[in-house]
């Protein structure tokens, strides 16, 4: 992986970059991102960058043994701790075996999600991803050796947040005192949820998410996307390119018309349209469904920009820009806030599971009743 690859993030390059030049490279940095970002593909870029043989002034060479071997994943001094499905079984290495799948899942695209990962590898509905502490404490074994050949060793942990307490306490005996020449890159979504003393050991590294337009250049670039198509998932996406390329896979985007004809059934109270409507919403798949309430949501926050005259400020593609101008008009003031937290209330019960149709039309109707207000 190198650094053009990652789309912007041009600061963050620099600085990782910079701090390799003048040899202030932190022994720990904690790569911060939001989901679907560059957090993890800035990771591989850099962990490339400090040991290429040939290093360039803006990037890696690519062309070098150990670029070679970087770009595989199967450099002898890089080290991988990814989640695993379940805790290994006595005497299971279970992330030696899931580890080949791992090189050719991140090969595919860097810019991927825990979920993404979790289906990768067909684990089962329950299955939401663990760090064990035996592959915690497996980091001072592997870490114990000298480099091989490369200048520094470098351990991957990524989505560190999923470590339990006990791993994490493993892991900070080791950020306390690390072998010489060593780099730890831990890559995470939610640095919350880390312990504060391990994030007191690393050198945080703040990721913003992809612009839109690092996303309408990325999909034009890399997957031929012309750019009305582009522009209009950029603006789906919020910048997570995990589900850009989803949207992409996508044989056709109905959201726009849905949301309109779903509006406008609202404001009419068509109760037989929504009852229509709901059993179709039932019929779609968990990730659609959600993808739809995303969908509005982010119209919503459109609508109120625009009430507020902070048209500037919008995100929504030309093509939708007319309805956004005219439906806002149609909602009281006083019906943005509760619509808004219906939607989101909606979007949870999805989540858990509960009957989609029930959840449609509880909230059509609750969004009937506000478009009625004063």
């Amino acid at each position: 992986m190198l650094f053009n690859q990652t789309p912007g993030l041009e600061e963050v390059k620099t600085t990782l970059r910079r701090s390799v030049d003048q040899s202030h490279v932190a022994h720990a940095l904690l790569f911060d991102g939001p989901v679907g970002g560059g957090a993890l593909s800035l990771a591989l870029a850099f962990a490339t960058y400090v040991n290429c043989e040939n290093r360039q002034e803006t990037d890696a060479c690519g062309h070098c043994a150990s670029c070679v071997k970087m770009d595989k994943l199967a450099h002898p001094d890089l080290h991988s701790i990814f989640p695993l499905p379940r805790a290994p079984k006595e005497g299971e290495d279970l992330m030696a075996e899931l580890t080949p799948q791992w090189r050719k899942f991140i090969q595919q695209s860097p810019f991927r999600t825990l979920q993404d990962w979790l289906t990768y590898i067909q684990a089962t509905q329950n299955q939401q991803g663990i760090i064990p502490i035996k592959e915690a404490r497996g980091i001072i074994t592997k870490l114990s050796l000298k480099a091989f050949e490369a200048e520094y060793k470098v351990m991957m942990v990524w989505q560190p947040e999923l470590l339990n307490q006990q791993a994490s306490n493993a892991l900070l005996k080791i950020l306390e005192e690390p072998p010489q020449k060593t780099l730890f890159l831990l890559v995470t979504e939610q640095s919350d949820r880390l312990l504060t003393t391990i994030l007191s050991r690393t050198q945080r590294l703040q990721i913003p998410a992809f612009s839109d337009q690092d996303v309408r250049n990325y999909l034009q670039q890399h997957h031929e996307a012309d750019s009305s198509r582009a522009r209009q998932i950029a603006y789906l996406c919020d910048g997570n390119l995990s589900e850009a390329h989803r949207l992409l896979l996508e044989q056709e985007d109905d959201r726009s018309a849905w949301f309109t004809d779903w509006m406008r059934s609202c404001y009419k109270y068509d109760l037989l349209q929504l009852v229509k409507l709901a059993d179709t919403f039932e019929g779609m798949g968990k990730e659609r469904q959600k993808g739809l309430f995303d969908y509005a949501l982010r119209l919503f926050r459109d609508m109120i920009l625009w009430t507020q005259g902070a048209g500037a400020l919008l995100r929504v593609p030309d093509e939708e820009l007319d309805f956004v101008q005219k439906f806002s008009k149609a909602v009281p003031a006083t019906s943005w806030e509760p619509m808004i937290s219906e939607m989101n209330d909606a979007y949870y019960h999805i989540e858990r599971n509960v009957r989609a149709k029930i959840v449609f039309l509880d909230l059509s109707l609750h969004v009937s009743q506000l478009f009625q207000r004063n």
